[in-house]
């Protein structure tokens, strides 16, 4: 089984990742529309705390990304931080990344009785423009475990996407239910009470994922055909780990950026905290101590920057930046 790509948009990211080229060695191929996102990992002494938490971390995956036009390349989820290699416009990329974490920060809050824990946590994005850094990214996002000391191989580490490359077909070698043959473990779809309970969305869409157990098989929300035509074997996808640093991706200096919520998106939770918090549809009529309170709500609940949110809750920046 595989992930399903409109043909539309299958040859447009054939044609940006430059799959439709020849390769020549020693020469970098351009490609458009990638990005690595990743989260702070000091910013929080945790955000997934046992088995259970990643599970369900691995399941949100699958629920955002049916919310944005996004195709994911790679992705890692560690205890205190991700990383995502993404295709797509550098917006929706953006609110992918935002909705997993606003996603996640409120299954902490209702697991770990922990509110708000992942409000402000820094969201990071560099873009990549050849294929040799795109390969360089997926391999230090896989690598990401092992380097960081955790005893697996990168590709059985369980939470990341390292153990669905070059595999038999219709296999996946992690985690601990590897080697079963998907078209045993899941012929029949869940029901949509058991699919709720697993996914935790009303989402239609999602209901018809193939799962393993409690967990959707990642290849319904990772395209890794693309990494593996990327790649061409298996020989050169470990040539590229083996020779991965973190010095390879950490110090391209003045790419990493902190991204806000678009406005739009932002707009719309506005006027959805202004009837949640007051009734109103909108901040007319709200007064200054209000909008002050409006705009630290959006300030706890969403990873945007002060200026923007000052701007939506018509407040002077210089003169209430200390207080939101």
């Amino acid at each position: 089984m595989k992930m399903t790509i409109n043909p539309k948009l299958l040859a447009e990211i054939i044609s940006n990742l430059g799959l439709n080229i020849q390769f020549v060695k020693g020469e970098d191929k351009p490609v458009r529309k990638c990005w690595h996102f990743s989260t702070d990992g000091n910013a929080v002494d945790a955000m997934f705390y046992d088995e259970d938490d990643f599970v369900a971390g691995m399941n949100r995956i699958y629920v955002s990304v049916l919310q944005f036009k996004v195709v994911i390349l790679a992705f890692s989820l560690m205890d205190t931080h991700i990383h995502f290699v993404l295709y797509g416009e550098l917006d929706e990329c953006n609110k992918f990344m935002h909705d997993y974490i606003r996603r996640t920060s409120w299954y902490i809050s209702q697991h770990h009785g922990e509110s708000h824990k992942l409000d402000g946590v820094p969201i990071h994005h560099q873009v990549v423009d050849t294929d040799r850094y795109l390969k360089t990214v997926i391999c230090y996002t896989i690598n990401n475990a092992p380097v960081g000391g955790i005893p697996f191989n990168a590709m059985s580490y369980p939470w990341s996407s390292g153990a669905l490359y070059f595999q038999k077909p219709g296999y996946w070698s992690s985690p601990m239910w590897a080697n079963a043959c998907l078209a045993d473990v899941h012929n029949s779809h869940k029901t949509v009470k058991e699919s709720q309970r697993a996914l935790r969305t009303r989402n239609q869409k999602a209901f018809n994922a193939k799962m393993i157990g409690n967990l959707v098989f990642p290849g319904e929300y990772v395209a890794y055909e693309l990494v593996e035509r990327l790649f061409w074997t298996c020989k050169s996808l470990h040539f590229f780990q083996c020779r991965t640093r973190d010095e390879d991706v950490d110090s391209r200096g003045g790419i990493l950026s902190h991204l806000s919520i678009p406005m739009q998106e932002m707009r719309q939770h506005k006027n959805d905290l202004c009837r949640e918090l007051f009734g109103a549809g909108s901040i007319k009529g709200l007064d200054t101590r209000q909008r002050l309170a409006l705009a630290r709500t959006l300030r706890s609940r969403y990873n945007s920057s002060l200026k923007q949110i000052a701007r939506l809750c018509g407040l002077v920046y210089d003169e209430v930046k200390r207080l939101i």
